[in-house]
């Protein structure tokens, strides 16, 4: 797999839901969030004093390609059951942003991209730790931890032909360039791992990670998608990540191919295969593996989201070695609000857990846009089988994530 993905050099950008110009990485690249959270909606209210910073925002920006936003999110869990702690909740603030500094303007821009964070547990159980805390062999809330300060990205993006092509190098976030789809971001789809990146089948490394990853459109319809990093990458100490490279040799690659029905709709329309295959990690403790990732999503009548995607896994580490989810979502109020269902089917991975019986998931959320800058999602989740829980054949839990951007 390493050669395969050495000896590719072509890979692309995925554009944003809400922006007519392709960019490279998943919904949660600083790229397509800003773009989103910019992007021309009518909210259920609307705070007028805030206009003179969005136009001083988007002054800054036209004089000195320095584009910049942040935000703040909050999520908690209430669970059903008599295994583990019933209550998670937590919060992150981030500032992210882009700064074009070659070619503004023109067809072959590059720019320095970086994304930092404070992530801070409530409760005594993260929303991160919520899944297994419950028996469930899963993360319910992923990036909803308490690790405090950290370095998401930092990593310079250079494009080519007007975004037909792109390249990032640096500290990245895998999520940003592996298995996207529309739903991917936990800050803004679905709260559970499963219906994200990898569908709890692919090892992701940490954020952070120093590597590279290209992509270009080989025809108007076909795009192909590469990455190479190290797979111990630790965004509390980004910079260990050269001596990580250099001594341990460790590296998660991936390689992915898709069609879509034409570049500027990459992450609204699009049928991927993904390839990825990880080393042996000698500080976890995890032995090397491989699999594949399909996925299906495409945008029906400008509302309706359904998709199909599933994954296999071969050893490495991976929460889940067999795993297929089905969902749909649906543009309510002309496009304000996002209504989404999903179940998931996932077989636990021998490797990691030893025999473990299946898991069922399903998830509905609804994400309300109260202001421009604050949606509010109320989320319910159905855990069915928990692996690890003997005790509870069906856990609830009820949750509510709140962000405010700026």
């Amino acid at each position: 797999m390493r050669s395969i993905v050495l000896a590719a050099a072509l890979a692309l950008g995925i554009t944003s839901l809400a922006s007519a110009q392709a960019r490279f990485g998943g919904p949660d690249a600083v790229e397509n969030q800003l773009a989103e959270d910019e992007r021309d909606v009518t909210p259920l209210f609307e705070l007028s004093f805030l206009e003179p910073y969005r136009e001083w925002k988007a002054g800054i920006q036209e004089k000195t390609g320095l584009h910049f936003g942040g935000d703040y999110s909050a999520v908690g869990f209430v669970g059903s059951g008599d295994f583990g702690d019933d209550e998670a909740a937590g919060g992150m603030v981030r500032f992210f942003g882009t700064w074009d500094l070659v070619d503004r303007g023109g067809d072959h821009p590059g720019a320095l991209v970086w994304k930092v964070e404070h992530r801070h547990a409530y409760t005594n159980v993260a929303p991160s730790g919520f899944g297994f805390e419950k028996g469930y062999v899963g993360l319910l809330g992923p990036p909803f931890s308490d690790q405090r300060w950290r370095t998401t990205n930092l990593y310079w993006r250079q494009r080519v032909d007007g975004g037909r092509f792109a390249l990032i190098g640096g500290f990245l976030d895998a999520t940003d360039y592996v298995d996207a789809y529309a739903f991917a971001s936990p800050w803004t789809g679905f709260t559970n791992l499963v219906f994200s990146t990898g569908s709890g089948t692919i090892p992701l490394p940490n954020d952070a990670l120093l590597g590279i990853a290209a992509g270009g459109m080989v025809t108007e319809n076909v795009y192909a998608m590469v990455g190479f990093g190290d797979a111990n990458g630790d965004p509390e100490h980004p910079f260990d990540g050269f001596e990580s490279v250099f001594d341990e040799h460790e590296f998660f690659s991936s390689v992915e191919i898709g069609w879509t029905s034409s570049h500027d709709r990459l992450v609204l329309d699009n049928v991927h295969l993904t390839a990825w295959h990880i080393d042996a990690r000698s500080a976890a403790g995890t032995p090397s593996g491989w699999g594949v990732n399909v996925s299906a999503s495409w945008q029906i009548a400008e509302r309706w989201q359904p998709f199909l995607r599933a994954g296999w896994a071969k050893d490495g580490g991976s929460l889940l070695d067999r795993a297929v989810a089905v969902g749909v979502g649906y543009a309510t109020f002309g496009g304000r609000d996002l209504l989404a269902a999903a179940i998931h089917w996932g077989r636990p991975n021998e490797d990691t857990y030893g025999r473990l019986d299946d898991q069922w998931t399903l998830e509905v959320f609804y994400r309300w846009q109260v202001l421009r800058e604050v949606t509010v999602t109320p989320d319910l989740q159905i855990l069915v089988d928990p692996a690890q829980n003997p005790d509870d054949s069906l856990v609830v839990v009820l949750g509510l994530r709140v962000r405010i951007a700026l």
